[in-house]
């Protein structure tokens, strides 16, 4: 084991320090002149703090004014739409409880919303997806501008909701914050039988009847999907981060040791979890750039979802620091693949848990150097202490939690050592041409399916390409070109949808790939993907160039992504517009009127597709 950090772990770090000199400065600066200001009840007017208790508890209101005792803010993203958050109900209740327990209060600040994708998958509300997050960031603001509390605690698992929460956080960075998970849903049908349903339905074999039942399968009660998509994905980068109780992101709803850990958040944000003398630092000053790239290492080891590629870029900035696609790339390199978890194997994360789960993968990426060691966490024992597994110990009187290591190896079929990695590399390639950049996830893609070329068929929508499959126009070699998914086109929705019918055509021995400037998360599965396309062809990308017929290599050896045409001729080739009729049918309906700023002002896609700078 050595302690020493890798020589490209350490050169991306220092790389992003300088690139982000001057905005981390800044914002430290800021940080430092909040947190050394009076607290919020002795600082601000008496009307202002008799607004501030009216609502809670007599006990409470003398506790925060005549004690001066610690006042939490709870954020919640709480709804009985989403699986994942609907056992958010009562924790709002315990951690005021756990707070009154150790003499501090604690009140929810305020809510923030939360959309699930799996609902909005190929319907209109999927085009508000991406920007939820920066409003989620905002309504985070919101609630924290009351401007009362001494610390956060963040309830929010999935997709859009942790970097929103985070984002929203980091402009108040100077409160000590910890995220309060709530855990996956237990096993029901498996993600590779459902996968097939789908696919069967995709080709008329399956009816309405059996694919619902297929779904109500999979999706049966409390808690996150057991894939390993974006929501899974946030909770191994947080505790990545080491902004978790160590431990605490794949502990099921329904788990004994649930409760008590999130009472354990509420000691950890108040410096009680141990007889350490510990005081949980401020979040600002937590994520600095070896932070950052904890959490890019952490998910290039799993095959995390690669909508962080977008999310991520937008955490840091909201904390001074800047990172893009190479940063990404170029630590894909030197970071092996150690876990096997569905769309990457057929494991789903309650088995990743069960096979030693986070933990056991931090603990390897950091005893080989690829994570830093020396990083501030919500923890007294740092980084280190995320390498263990919590357990209730003691008679049911008196339980209480105990960790041990992860490690050692439990399952190679579904973790592995950086020594006897699953693949090398973490599975993403960075993809360059006069198609423009993207990336691929390749953990998962066939080695022979690595370099695809074949003609374009191009499509402005993904229903455009259903109906030419059910239409049978796609059976043969065919790269597919779906445009006008970008942020500024519709709000870059997930193209989820287009995976059944794909992998249906790959399967039937066909060469096929998808290239698209709109997301595809986890869900290209098998198929080749070159998503993020940037700049997007709204914004006059190469994309809008293409045209059907034309031969198109995407080669994820080599990382390029090119249209196989004479440079002289590809330049004077005519860049389509977005016809007006989609622009407008894109721009309203079911809310999308509302979001019309945020996909004007939209960054790009490697940008983070921010639309709050």
């Amino acid at each position: 084991m050595s302690s020493s950090t890798h020589p490209i772990v350490r050169d991306v770090t220092d790389r992003i320090r300088e690139r982000s000199k001057g905005l981390r400065s800044a914002y430290l600066s800021r940080l430092a002149e909040i947190r050394d200001r009076d607290r919020g009840s002795d600082r601000m007017g008496c009307a202002n703090v008799a607004h501030a208790v009216a609502g809670i508890p007599a006990n409470d209101k003398f506790r925060v004014v005549a004690e001066r005792a610690p006042n939490i803010g709870i954020v919640t993203a709480y709804n009985d739409m989403l699986s994942a958050h609907a056992p958010y109900q009562g924790y709002p209740d315990i951690i005021k409880h756990e707070a009154r327990r150790l003499g501090a209060t604690a009140q929810v600040a305020g809510g923030v919303p939360a959309m699930c994708d799996g609902v909005t998958q190929g319907t209109p509300g999927m085009e508000l997806s991406l920007f939820s997050r920066d409003l989620i960031a905002m309504s985070t603001a919101v609630a924290l501008t009351h401007d009362m509390f001494d610390s956060a605690l963040l309830l929010g698992v999935c997709d859009k909701i942790v970097p929103g929460l985070l984002i929203g956080a980091l402009h108040f960075g100077h409160l000590p914050t910890v995220f309060v998970p709530a855990g996956p849903m237990p096993s029901g049908l498996s993600n590779n039988a459902k996968s097939k349903v789908r696919e069967q339905a995709a080709q008329g074999l399956v009816g309405r009847q059996g694919l619902l039942d297929a779904e109500m399968a999979a999706y049966h009660t409390m808690g996150t999907c057991t894939f390993y998509g974006t929501a899974n994905s946030n909770q191994m980068l947080l505790e990545a981060m080491g902004l978790h109780v160590p431990g605490t992101a794949f502990i099921q709803p329904g788990d004994a040791m649930r409760e008590t850990l999130t009472r354990e958040a509420v000691r950890t944000v108040l410096g009680k979890a141990s007889d350490i003398s510990f005081q949980c630092p401020p979040i600002g000053e937590m994520v600095d750039e070896r932070c950052i790239v904890n959490a890019m290492v952490a998910l290039l080891a799993t095959g995390g979802s690669t909508n962080h590629l977008i999310h991520w870029v937008a955490v840091a900035r909201a904390a001074g620091i800047v990172i893009d696609w190479d940063d990404f790339s170029k630590l894909s390199d030197v970071v092996p693949l150690l876990s096997r978890v569905y769309p990457n194997g057929s494991a789903d994360v309650n088995e990743f848990q069960a096979a030693g789960g986070p933990g056991l993968v931090i603990g390897e990426l950091v005893d080989a150097g690829l994570m830093h060691a020396d990083v501030l966490t919500v923890r007294a024992g740092g980084i280190r202490e995320y390498a263990n597994i919590p357990a209730l110990v003691g008679d049911d009187a008196e339980q209480r939690l105990q960790w041990s290591p992860a490690a050692p190896l439990k399952n190679e079929a579904i973790t592995r050592t950086v020594a006897n990695p699953f693949s090398a590399t973490g599975g993403l390639r960075l993809l360059g041409g006069n198609l423009g950049r993207s990336v691929i996830k390749v953990s998962s893609v066939p080695d022979d399916r690595h370099v695809i070329e074949a003609p374009a068929r191009v499509f402005d929508s993904q229903a455009a390409l259903h109906k030419a499959f059910t239409a049978g126009e796609l059976e043969r070699d065919v790269v597919c070109v779906v445009r006008w998914q970008g942020p500024q086109a519709n709000g870059m929705p997930e193209l989820h949808k287009l995976t059944p019918p794909l992998s249906v055509l790959q399967g039937k021995g066909f060469r096929v790939a998808l290239v698209t400037d709109g997301r595809m998360s986890g869900a290209s599965g098998k198929i080749p993907a070159a998503i993020h396309v940037s700049p997007e062809a709204a914004a006059g990308g190469p994309l809008a160039k293409v045209r059907d017929g034309d031969l198109i290599r995407l080669d994820a050896v080599a990382g390029t992504l090119a249209v196989l045409l004479p440079e002289d001729e590809w330049a004077a080739r005519e860049t389509a517009t977005l016809p007006e009729a989609q622009r407008i049918a894109d721009g309203h309906g079911l809310g999308r009127e509302l979001f019309a700023g945020m996909r004007r002002n939209a960054l790009t896609a490697e940008e983070g597709a921010c639309s709050w700078l």
